[in-house]
């Protein structure tokens, strides 16, 4: 036998055992339960890649979406065991960007849509403690934009990575880089990413309050605002009088309790008008975005305020059109539809309500936490244990709304000025803190459970529903 023959066959004899070292590791974070139906010939999908969805304002377009789903709900596809934190996932495409920690790490899972398997992750260390004992993981979701993502944790590091791969591109610590100290719940507020710009509620005492990062290389582009610090509220876009608008709603741990909505040229960083509003408790935030409604824009906050209409003026100057005590969200966002703002009033569990707001003149029409009854095992006894919606999150889908209760429980909502009405329910878990908003996209249903299930034992967990309608 020829030597030069050697190399070849002892590599070919090598080779089964190379690959099966290649082989990952199985998956233990995931189950896998059905696959999802096809999508309908005429089916209207949508990415959702921020916090308030493709449109800044929790809609969908999506359909057609499956509404009567049973007794059971709508069918399971995967769940995945989840760490830390209070961020649901965002979509583009087939890929799931779920946000979370694992021990003193912060953990980005890019995952497949369909299936739940992990297609890359990426991991750094993250020593955030939440200074009121809630979870140590981020708050804000990652946002996509033009194959890129964009991560800023509770502890202030905003990342960006190549969405193929989750290369880091380029890393700012923007609360050590501006003298931050820890807000009452860590950086909460996700950026909002505008073009080239990455625009980001930094809060720095006596300024800037407000950063935009180059998104290609993370340059600072411009700083803005020195009065006011941080806030939980996620900026929000809008074009108004031909004009492109920044809406950011500040307000965050600051002795005297000081913030407001600050209105910004996106691309120069001016500040084109202001407007303070805060509860003056010290122990508040406001963390609800602005809701935008042709020239008109709604912020509300919790803790007895209520909320504001305000109006746009040409110059970016902000005039009061009213005031009302009737809808002041804790953290939710509103959703508007025909003429009237759906959203949760209050803040504690005795006061806490869904509302129906008249927009022309900031009064209610009415506010109720729908009764949503579940026979249980109580102390060996079947009951019936009572429960509402609570901090609950909306997305309105066409003429429909659906509704995560902070228990667990999944509806679709007829919301009218004349009263709210079910028209399908379901629980989905009895685990308690679902404070992470609904996300619609290519017809699945993607859900958060932040806290451990006492009665099926399931441990904090992401769920992918089917909502494909036929």
């Amino acid at each position: 036998m020829s030597r030069s023959l050697f190399p070849f066959l002892f590599a070919l004899f090598l080779s089964p055992l190379a690959r099966a070292d290649e082989v990952a590791a199985p998956d233990t974070a995931l189950t896998i339960h059905a696959s999802p139906r096809p999508l309908a010939k005429e089916a209207v999908v949508a990415d959702w890649p921020r916090l308030l969805g493709p449109s800044h304002d929790n809609t969908t377009t999506e359909s057609p979406l499956l509404v009567d789903w049973g007794d059971g709900g709508p069918k399971l596809l995967w769940e995945r065991r989840a760490g830390g934190g209070y961020s649901p996932p965002t979509v583009v495409g087939e890929r799931v960007l779920f946000f979370h920690t694992r021990g003193d790490e912060a953990l980005l899972e890019c995952l497949a849509a369909e299936t739940g398997r992990c297609l890359w992750s990426f991991t750094y260390p993250s020593g955030y403690r939440d200074r009121f004992g809630f979870s140590n993981g981020p708050r804000g979701p990652a946002v996509v934009e033009d194959g890129r993502v964009f991560l800023h944790g509770a502890e202030g590091v905003l990342h960006a990575l190549d969405l193929a791969t989750g290369k880091v591109l380029w890393k700012r610590d923007t609360s050590k880089e501006n003298a931050v100290p820890q807000d009452y719940f860590g950086v909460a507020a996700s950026p909002l990413v505008l073009g080239s710009r990455v625009i980001v509620n930094v809060g720095a005492p006596g300024g800037p309050c407000v950063v935009a990062f180059d998104a290609a290389s993370g340059e600072v582009l411009w700083t803005a605002g020195k009065e006011w610090g941080p806030g939980c509220a996620t900026p929000v876009p809008a074009t108004i009088h031909g004009k492109e608008w920044v809406f950011l709603f500040t307000g965050g741990d600051s002795r005297p309790p000081t913030g407001g909505l600050l209105v910004l040229d996106p691309a120069t960083g001016k500040i084109g008008g202001s407007f303070p509003f805060r509860s003056d408790d010290y122990y508040s935030v406001n963390a609800s975005s602005p809701v935008v409604l042709g020239d008109r824009i709604y912020i509300s906050s919790s803790y007895e305020t209520g909320g504001v209409m305000l109006r746009l003026e040409t110059t970016g100057a902000l005039s009061e059109v009213y005031r009302t005590a009737d809808l002041g969200c804790h953290f939710m966002t509103p959703v508007a539809k025909d003429g009237f703002l759906y959203g949760i009033d209050g803040m504690k569990a005795a006061t806490l309500g869904l509302v129906c707001l008249d927009l022309a003149t900031g009064k209610k029409r009415w506010k109720v936490n729908p009764e949503l009854a579940e026979e249980m095992d109580v102390n060996g006894e079947r009951r019936l244990v009572p429960f509402g919606i609570d901090h609950a999150s909306l997305v309105r889908a066409g003429d429909r709304f659906l509704c995560l209760g902070e228990q667990g429980h999944l509806l679709w909502l007829e919301l009218s000025p004349d009263n709210p009405r079910i028209l399908a329910r379901t629980r989905l878990f009895a685990a308690r803190e679902t404070w992470g908003p609904l996300v619609v996209s290519h017809g699945l249903l993607y859900v958060r459970q932040n806290s451990k299930d006492p009665v099926s034992k399931k441990p904090t967990r992401l769920l992918c529903y089917d909502l494909r309608g036929e």
